[in-house]
């Protein structure tokens, strides 16, 4: 059968195929688990947290990913590496679903590693990416902040990209007085729904001066121009280059644009929001929601019906 003629244009290819994961801290909120173990590789259920990020770059489109590693964190390389011995056992042994899964992450897309030699911040490890990226547009995505797979934030940003060009970062509304543990946005309205003008950015600013309660997520679309602004960046909050202070002085010149993101994200930068994430992800997950939930429906109902003090409802669930 032939196909009936189409006089619609072409869909012109996305131009950001690239994104940059930072991955060098060093995880010190996270000591002693950290100590030997990057952050990124803790596990949230079942895979660590990087996958996640790295999945939703691939799922976007962006098929050319580089790490921005530091000297400890080998084993971040190893996980988006082939296993041979351990592929060719899990064969051997007829157990596909677990041979998919291992070799998942180095299918996910054509990932690059550079090290970070000193930790000078986020902007520092943007800028290491310089020659890797080039003078193309590229995606940044923080491994603190998921973002559920069910979710097309980024892509969103992608588009935003396309039409207005510059860069575009990931904005969320939060409590007053959250908006001191973030860098916070000035923004305009645009005559599109949920995409603002950011006319400044503020790292972390103290408490009661925000901008407004705006505040970067870890996502952005970055024009290349920012490498030329994180140059001449000198250190700010925390003796860092902040990446924050190089997007300011794109925002002054009209070329930030933000997407208001109000949907699922889990954060993983703190224990506490770590095994919330954890929960959260394990109740959804079909093949462990059912049984886990209702165990966590028992355990909390234990806690809650333990008046006595003696610290034994844990032993009841």
């Amino acid at each position: 059968m032939i196909a009936p003629h189409s006089t619609a244009p072409p869909v012109p290819p996305r131009t950001v195929r690239k994104a940059v994961v930072p991955a060098a801290g060093l995880g010190t909120r996270f000591l002693p688990a950290t100590k030997a173990t990057p952050k990124e590789m803790l596990p949230v259920v079942d895979k660590p947290a990087i996958q996640y990020v790295v999945e939703e770059a691939a799922a976007a489109g962006l098929d050319d990913i580089l790490m921005v590693t530091g000297r400890h964190k080998r084993a971040i390389e190893d996980h988006f590496d082939n296993a041979l011995e351990l592929e060719q056992a899990l064969a051997a042994k007829g157990d596909t679903v677990r041979l998919d899964a291992v070799r998942d992450p180095a299918r996910l897309a054509d990932i690059h590693h550079i090290r970070q030699g000193d930790p000078l911040g986020l902007g520092h490890a943007v800028l290491c990416a310089r020659h890797h990226v080039g003078d193309q547009p590229f995606a940044v995505l923080l491994g603190d902040d998921l973002i559920d797979a069910r979710e097309t934030l980024l892509s969103r940003m992608l588009e935003v990209r396309e039409r207005h060009a510059g860069s575009v970062v990931a904005l969320m509304e939060v409590a007053p007085e959250q908006a001191h543990l973030y860098g916070c946005a000035a923004v305009e309205p645009t005559d599109e729904d949920g995409v603002v003008r950011v006319t400044g950015l503020v790292e972390k600013p103290a408490p009661g001066t925000a901008p407004s309660r705006y505040a970067v997520i870890g996502r952005y679309v970055l024009d290349p121009a920012v490498f030329d602004v994180l140059e001449r960046t000198p250190p700010g909050r925390g003796g860092e280059i902040q990446l924050t202070d190089a997007l300011q002085d794109l925002a002054a010149g009209g070329t930030v644009h933000g997407v208001v993101f109000d949907g699922l994200r889990y954060d993983t930068g703190d224990k506490a929001d770590y095994l919330r994430t954890v929960v959260r992800l394990a109740c959804a997950r079909p093949d462990l929601g059912p049984e886990f939930s209702r165990w966590l429906r028992e355990f909390v109902a234990g806690l809650e019906d333990d008046r006595t003090g003696d610290g034994e409802a844990w032993r009841a669930a």
